[in-house]
Order: C-alpha cells, then sequence, then structure tokens
C-alpha cells in the first residue's frame, strides 16, 4: 500500500449564511469550490489533468447544490475534460469522509492524484426537506429520530451539562478563535473569495463575535423547547416524548442549547489535495503530512451525536495508537455539548482541543468543514511544531468519524 500524502488544503472564509447578508450568498456553491480547486493548483503547481477524481461532501443535495456538484465544480474551475467529480453525503462528517475517500484510493495504490473537500451554501440551500429520516415511515416507527439540536439538549441533560457549562464553552471558543484571528493562524489555509469579475467578496471569516460574555449569552432563550413539544407529521408523541421513551431515566428534556453555543450558519468550500508517494515525488510535490488512519462508528440514532468517542477509540485501534500520541484534537463544536462530552469520554486535556476555537465561533458549512479542519489542524501542528493530530465529528443518524494526520 502507498501513504496517502497531504500536500495542501486551502479554504474560503466562512461567509454567514443569510441570503443578501452574508458575503457569500452571491456565490453559487460551485464556483465556491472551484475557487479553492484553482487554489490548489496555483500554490502547488500540480497538472489539473493528473486529478484523477474530485470527491465533494455536500448535504443539503438540492437546487443549487444537486446535480453532481463535484463534477461541476470541476468544469466550473476551468480545470481540463479528464478529472471526474463525485458528491456524497454523510450528514455532518461529509467533507471529512471525502478526504477519507480520496485517501483510501490512494492508499490503495489505484489512484495517484485526488481531492477530497465539499462545499455547502447554507444561505442558498438550509434544507433538502428529506429531514434525516427521507421521510420513511417504517424508519420512524423503528427509529424516531428527532432534530439535531433535541439531541444535543439530551446529551446536555444526561451529563448533567449546565447552560453556565455550555455557555462558558461557547464563549472559550469565541476567545480562542479572536486570538487565532489576530495572530493569522487561519492565514496558510485561507484563499479569498472573488466574483466573476475578479472583485473580492471576503478575506476572513465573518461570522465571530469576539467579545462574546457570559452575561451576554444568558440572554439568549433556548432553541429547541418549542421543537421539542410539536408532534412530528402528525404522530401521536412529541419529539421530546419520543425521547423520554427512549431514556426513562431522564424526567424531562434540558433545552439549554441556542444560537450562541450551537454552531453557526454559513457559506464555505475546502479541499484537500491527496497524492501517492511515487507521484509527489516525481512531481516535485513536498508532502506537509500522511493520513494515518480513519474511521467511523455508529451509535444510538436517536441521540446521534455521540459517535465521536467510539469513531476517535476506533481510529486509534486500528493505527495501534493512543491519545496520548495525539498532540492536538479537533472535535466539531456543532453544539457545546459535544466537545464537552467527548473531552469527557476520553479525559482529555482541554489545552488541546480546539485551540483555536471551532464551529461555535467559525461557522459549520455542513458539506465542507470536515475538509476546513484538516487543514487547520495541520496548520496548527506546524504553527506549534508538533507532530499529530486527530479530526473527530459527530453525525446526524448516529455516526461517528475521525481522522489521524501525521506531518512528514
Amino acid at each position: 500500500m502507498s501513504e496517502a500524502l497531504i500536500i495542501d488544503a486551502c479554504r474560503t472564509p466562512r461567509g454567514r449564511g443569510k441570503a443578501e447578508v452574508g458575503a457569500l450568498s452571491g456565490v453559487h456553491p460551485q464556483e465556491l469550490l472551484a475557487q479553492v480547486l484553482g487554489a490548489l493548483v496555483e500554490r502547488n503547481g500540480f497538472e489539473p489533468e493528473d486529478v484523477e477524481d474530485v470527491v465533494c461532501g455536500v448535504v443539503r443535495q438540492a437546487e443549487e447544490q444537486g446535480a453532481c456538484l463535484g463534477r461541476n465544480a470541476v468544469l466550473a474551475a476551468g480545470w481540463p475534460d479528464q478529472p471526474t467529480g463525485v458528491s456524497l453525503n454523510r450528514f455532518c462528517g461529509s467533507g471529512l469522509q471525502a478526504v477519507n475517500f480520496a485517501a483510501m484510493g490512494v492508499a490503495s495504490g489505484m489512484q495517484e492524484l485526488v481531492v477530497g473537500g465539499g462545499v455547502e451554501s447554507m444561505s442558498r440551500v438550509l434544507s433538502d426537506k428529506a429531514g434525516l429520516d427521507g421521510r420513511n415511515a417504517h424508519l420512524r416507527e423503528l427509529h424516531p429520530i428527532v432534530p439535531q439540536g433535541i439531541s444535543a439538549d439530551v446529551i446536555a441533560t444526561l451529563e448533567g451539562f449546565s447552560r453556565q457549562d455550555l455557555d462558558a464553552y461557547a464563549v472559550s471558543s469565541q476567545e480562542r478563535t479572536a486570538v487565532a484571528q489576530k495572530e493569522g493562524r487561519f492565514e496558510r489555509s485561507l484563499i479569498p473569495v472573488v466574483d466573476l469579475e475578479g472583485s473580492v467578496l471576503l478575506e476572513a471569516d465573518e461570522h465571530p463575535r469576539p467579545g462574546s460574555t457570559l452575561e451576554g449569552m444568558a440572554k439568549l432563550p433556548p432553541s429547541f423547547a418549542d421543537l421539542g413539544a410539536q408532534l412530528p407529521r402528525g404522530e401521536p408523541r412529541s419529539h421530546d416524548q419520543n425521547i423520554l421513551a427512549r431514556y426513562p431515566q431522564i424526567d424531562s428534556v434540558e433545552h439549554l442549547h441556542h444560537a450562541g453555543n450551537s454552531s453557526g450558519i454559513v457559506d464555505g468550500a475546502g479541499a484537500v489535495l491527496i497524492a501517492s508517494e511515487d507521484y509527489a515525488r516525481d512531481h516535485g510535490l513536498r508532502p506537509r503530512a500522511r493520513i494515518r488512519m480513519t474511521a467511523t462508528a455508529g451509535e444510538e440514532p436517536l441521540i446521534m451525536l455521540t459517535g465521536p468517542t467510539p469513531a476517535t477509540r476506533r481510529c486509534l485501534d486500528k493505527a495501534g495508537m493512543t491519545l496520548e500520541e495525539i498532540d492536538l484534537f479537533e472535535i466539531n463544536e456543532a453544539f457545546a455539548a459535544i466537545p464537552l462530552k467527548t473531552i469527557r469520554d476520553l479525559d482529555l486535556d482541554p489545552d488541546k482541543v480546539n485551540v483555536n476555537g471551532g464551529a461555535i465561533a467559525l461557522g459549520h458549512p455542513l458539506g465542507a468543514t470536515g475538509a476546513m479542519l484538516v487543514g487547520t489542524l495541520l496548520d496548527e501542528l506546524e504553527r506549534r511544531d508538533l507532530s499529530t493530530g486527530l479530526v473527530t465529528m459527530c453525525i446526524g443518524g448516529g455516526m461517528g468519524i475521525a481522522t489521524i494526520l501525521e506531518r512528514v
């Protein structure tokens, strides 16, 4: 088997995911990813026709994000005809899964040069109207899946996290991001997004709220209390009642997550260039890291968001590694309870987790986030001259995903 070498990773800034307000809302999602593909070529000087595939994560595959966004982005980038493209959906883990599939193709020896990445334009396509269960009545009988925000509230309830615990974590994410932006820690991966005339639309992430405080967080109403009381599609039990039927050890669901301690709705794209050892050597490409191991793991689908712990453990076991060998962790901040639970489950040092903040401050462009986190982690490993990092994400439907990077 060949090693899957990361040559480079880059991303757009995250723009606010609101039509006519966010700086990227006027940019077609194909064009967002196309600009990242173009930046990979400009930064590394490889021939685009050598790319065998572009694997693209995108969650809401409808409207402008429908068709085969991966291939369409290749064409929009002005690349030659030879590179193919494919779109995939593993919910919030889509961008990381795209990177992992690209790495698998290279590591197997079946491919030499592949791009894995993703895009999401949440200002344009906020829902594909299928929900998490694909509107399958039989599936709902087996698993009455609830909206993810309710699942996050259930995790907080079961774990005994207080509203202040969640808010304190959210404030910390904002503070770490503010430091990272001030010190330029994101600049190596960031590319400016331009319009079709070449004018710059956005150069830096626009979602962070520096100066966020516990007092300000305390004023925000819970986001999912009313949703928890709703009867889904005329069913006899509400979302909260479905949860209590599955988790009788709790008397009620404490609805603690809100706009300030949940991930932000944003637009953006990211991509990772992965090459075989032979291709990198023969074409003078200098690898930055190798993908040491990847893994996914399933969990109970109603609580849904606890997958980072088993995915991390499986990934480490398959790599023959221990937690002590990981220098830095990126745990996607879909909701504040997720990194808090993962830190508790794995007994992690909080000072090694999301050191530059996360999706609570920066936003979570669903299909792109995993690829973005790979670049963020690699940049920070290099900045600190550390060796090894792990990215992990919770995923809808009760899944988790993890990837271990090792600098070369």
